[in-house]
């Protein structure tokens, strides 16, 4: 089993509650280039990694499936790291062509600001929490997620004093080229890596000179997060970013992956924050009204079980009391977290200077 990980407000979290890729296209249940249609039978979604699974067993994989059988409609699915997402939406804003938008925090706070998304509200949004859906109804929430770190558990056992814990002990020698993060600015849970080292560091300053001295460890950069996990289970890598949904999807068929937070420092607690998968309606969405329609289904109660037992992450939705064993699991996996929020708004309006500063901290 996985093992455990801006305005500042911390909590522990004690009950169960991306990703980036190069630019794939997927069409789920029809054929063709993943251009949308506006035919009535069709939903083209823009979507981060991690909610579909390798082999046809993944969240979407399952709601998609459920959502045609229930309303005929076909999803038309395109898969790219979360700012990749964002930058196609932007490009052809003159000849719109996805429906709906999901994306990793802070590229939906992004695609707000750039005028991209539609005010809807889905149904049972009134069940999600403040902090996890746009004040103006411009997105919410369908899956809470969680950033963190994976290493291999053969090379460093769990619990032994090989195993990492801090940021401190991955600039040790023995990961040199054994340690890898997505690219920030193009995938979310970059991004996210220099979020929670600007949290734990105490400031953009000490965690860039931080992050220019992990750099003679690092193997370079990754537009994909997802495919990390399998180089590190094959022992190409032992430590690499992630979040903890997609690795702990990862982990059934990844035996060697292992989930952790890494610590300030020794004295101090192992610290994460949330990272929803969050959805939206695009603005002049060709086939709007099927958006909608997907939305509402992804936000139901059913899906949202779903989440934990087959997404193996957190319902969005805080009715949602999910007691499948994956719930179980991911609940003793985060038990002394502490959690902190970090201010999106900010991450967002200064998201260039930060990925100016760590460009230039790590030669990159």
């Amino acid at each position: 089993m996985p093992r455990h990980t801006t305005r500042t407000s911390t909590s522990t979290l004690t009950a169960a509650a991306v990703g980036a890729l190069a630019l794939t296209v997927t069409l789920t249940g029809c054929g063709g280039t993943g251009s949308a249609a506006s035919d009535g039978r069709t939903v083209t979604v823009y979507s981060a990694d991690g909610l579909k699974g390798d082999k046809g067993d993944g969240w979407y994989d399952k709601q998609f499936k459920e959502f045609e059988k229930e309303t005929g409609i076909k999803v038309e699915y395109v898969e790219g790291g979360s700012g990749e997402m964002v930058q196609r939406a932007v490009r052809e804003k003159s000849n719109t062509q996805a429906d709906v938008m999901v994306t990793l925090p802070p590229f939906i706070q992004q695609a707000d600001s750039q005028g991209l998304l539609e005010k809807y509200t889905p149904k049972g949004a009134e069940n999600v929490a403040e902090g996890d859906k746009a004040a103006d109804g411009t997105w919410t929430s369908v899956v809470k997620n969680y950033f963190g770190f994976i290493h291999n558990t053969k090379e460093l056992p769990e619990g032994k004093a090989e195993a990492p814990k801090t940021w401190d002990d991955l600039l040790d020698a023995k990961y040199k080229d054994k340690l890898q993060y997505s690219t920030p600015g193009v995938a979310g849970d970059g991004t996210a890596l220099l979020v929670k080292a600007m949290h734990d560091m105490g400031g953009e300053k000490p965690a860039m000179e931080y992050l220019g001295k992990l750099q003679k460890n690092n193997v370079g950069p990754s537009s994909s997060t997802s495919k990390l996990a399998p180089k590190l289970d094959k022992g190409e890598l032992l430590v690499a970013n992630g979040d903890v949904q997609m690795n702990y999807a990862q982990a059934k068929s990844m035996p060697n992956l292992g989930i952790w937070f890494p610590a300030k420092d020794e004295n101090a607690k192992p610290t994460t924050f949330a990272l929803p998968y969050a959805a939206g309606l695009v603005k002049g969405a060709p086939n709007s009204a099927n958006g909608k329609k997907l939305l509402d289904f992804l936000l139901s109660e059913q899906a949202q079980r779903d989440v934990s037992s087959v997404g193996g992450g957190f319902s969005a939705r805080t009715d949602v009391k999910a007691t499948d064993e994956n719930a179980t699991e991911l609940a003793s996996l985060m038990k002394g977290v502490e959690i902190f929020r970090p201010d999106w708004e900010d991450v967002e309006k200064n998201l260039d200077a930060y990925i100016d500063a760590w460009k230039s901290a790590t030669g990159s």
